[in-house]
C-alpha cells in the first residue's frame, strides 16, 4: 500500500473554525428576540420581584405552560437575561430587571414596540426591500407605517409608549450634551410626548421650550412634571408643511425616518422659521465607516424595513443639510448611541 492510500485525507476543521457553523447560529438568531417578546407580553418579571420561583408557578402566575416557558427562559438565560438555578428555579438578572413593568427605567414597552408585527412582519420580508428600494410595509398593512399608526390607536399606543422607554434613558444624556444659549427658545420637532424637551429644559434652566407634534400626540404630553407652565407651549401642527418660530430645532429620531426628500422639506421649513442666529440639531445614529459593528447599521435596516428611511453618514447629513439652505458645523457625541449633528444658516 502506498503512503498516498495510507493518507487519511483532509482533515476536517474544528467545528469553531467552520464557518458554516457561524452562518448557521446568525441564520437561528431571530429565535432570541422572539423568546424575548414571548416572554416580554407575559410579563415574566414582573413576578420574579421576589426572588426565584419554580418554572411551574412562574407558568401559573403568567398563564403560560411550563414546558414551553421553560424552554423560552432557558434560551435567554444564555444571554445573560434571567437566570436558572440547579432546582430548576428561574430568577432575575441586571439584564432581566429593566424588563419589569414597574422598575425605575423600564425597557418592556420598547421591548414590545421593537418586537411589534410592524417592525417583524416587514422585516422578514427584507428581501423586497432590497430588491425593489420599498418598504414591504405598504403591501402588508395596506399602507405606509403612519397612516396605519393614525389610524390604528393599538398600534399608536404601542409606538408611543415604546419610544418613551427607549428614550428615557438617553434624553438626559443628550441634553447635556448640548450647548444652548442661556434664553434659547428650543422648538422639539416631531417630539412626541416631550420627553427629550423635558429633559432639556431641566438641564438648562435658562432656556424656553415649544413641543411641535400633531395634536393626537401633544394630548399625552408630559411637560407638567417639569412645574414651570411659564417655560413651555404646545403647538400643534404638520412638520412637513410647517414649524414654528424659535432658535434651536431638536430633530431627534425624525430623519432618519424618512427619505431624503421628505427630510429635506422638514429641514427647510426649519431653516425657514429659525432666528438669524438658529440652529438645528439632529439628534439621530452617524453611520461610521468601515466594517466595525455598530447599532446604527442594525436599525438602518429597520428603517429600510418598516419606513422609507435610513441612517446617514456624516457625509450624508452634510449634503442633505447643503441642499437644506444649512452648514454643518459639528458632530457632538451624547454618551448614547446617538449623536447631535449641527447645522446653522448657510448665508
Amino acid at each position: 500500500m502506498t503512503s498516498a492510500e495510507n493518507s487519511p485525507g483532509p482533515v476536517a476543521p474544528p467545528a469553531e473554525a467552520d464557518p458554516r457553523f457561524a452562518l448557521m447560529d446568525l441564520a437561528m438568531s431571530y429565535l432570541v428576540p422572539a423568546a424575548l417578546r414571548a416572554v416580554a407580553v407575559l410579563g415574566v418579571a414582573d413576578h420574579l420581584t421576589g426572588g426565584p420561583r419554580p418554572v411551574a408557578d412562574l407558568a401559573r402566575a403568567v398563564g403560560a405552560h411550563p414546558l414551553n416557558l421553560r424552554r423560552a427562559l432557558r434560551l435567554l438565560a444564555t444571554h445573560g437575561i434571567f437566570t436558572e438555578d440547579d432546582e430548576g428555579r428561574f430568577a432575575l438578572t441586571p439584564a432581566a430587571e429593566p424588563m419589569r413593568t414597574d422598575a425605575p427605567s423600564s425597557f418592556r414597552a420598547a421591548i414590545l414596540m421593537l418586537t411589534d408585527a410592524t417592525f417583524w412582519r416587514p422585516a422578514g420580508e427584507l428581501e423586497e426591500a432590497v430588491r425593489t428600494g420599498t418598504s414591504p410595509f405598504d403591501r402588508l398593512f395596506g399602507m405606509p407605517f403612519f397612516d396605519h399608526f393614525a389610524r390604528d390607536p393599538g398600534t399608536a399606543a404601542v409606538f408611543h409608549d415604546g419610544m418613551a422607554s427607549m428614550s428615557d434613558p438617553e434624553n438626559p444624556l443628550v441634553a447635556r450634551a448640548l450647548d444652548l444659549p442661556p434664553d434659547a427658545v428650543v422648538v422639539d420637532v416631531g417630539g412626541g410626548h416631550g420627553g427629550l424637551l423635558l429633559a432639556v429644559l431641566r438641564e438648562h434652566p435658562g432656556a424656553r421650550g415649544v413641543l411641535f407634534d400633531q395634536p393626537h400626540v401633544l394630548e399625552g404630553h408630559r411637560l407638567g412634571e417639569l412645574g414651570a407652565e411659564d417655560r413651555w407651549d404646545l403647538v400643534a401642527g404638520d412638520f412637513f408643511a410647517e414649524a414654528p418660530p424659535g432658535d434651536t430645532y431638536l430633530l431627534k429620531r425624525i430623519l432618519h425616518d424618512w427619505d431624503d426628500e421628505h427630510a429635506l422639506r422638514v429641514l427647510e421649513h426649519c431653516r425657514r422659521a429659525m432666528s438669524p442666529h438658529g440652529r438645528v440639531l439632529v439628534a439621530d445614529a452617524v453611520v461610521p465607516p468601515g466594517n466595525d459593528p455598530d447599532p446604527g447599521k442594525v436599525i438602518d435596516l429597520l428603517m429600510m424595513s418598516s419606513f422609507t428611511g435610513r441612517e446617514r453618514t456624516r457625509a450624508d447629513f452634510d449634503a442633505l443639510f447643503t441642499r437644506a439652505g444649512l452648514r454643518l458645523t459639528r458632530v457632538l457625541p451624547t454618551d448614547t448611541r446617538l449623536s447631535v449633528v449641527e447645522g446653522v444658516a448657510a448665508v
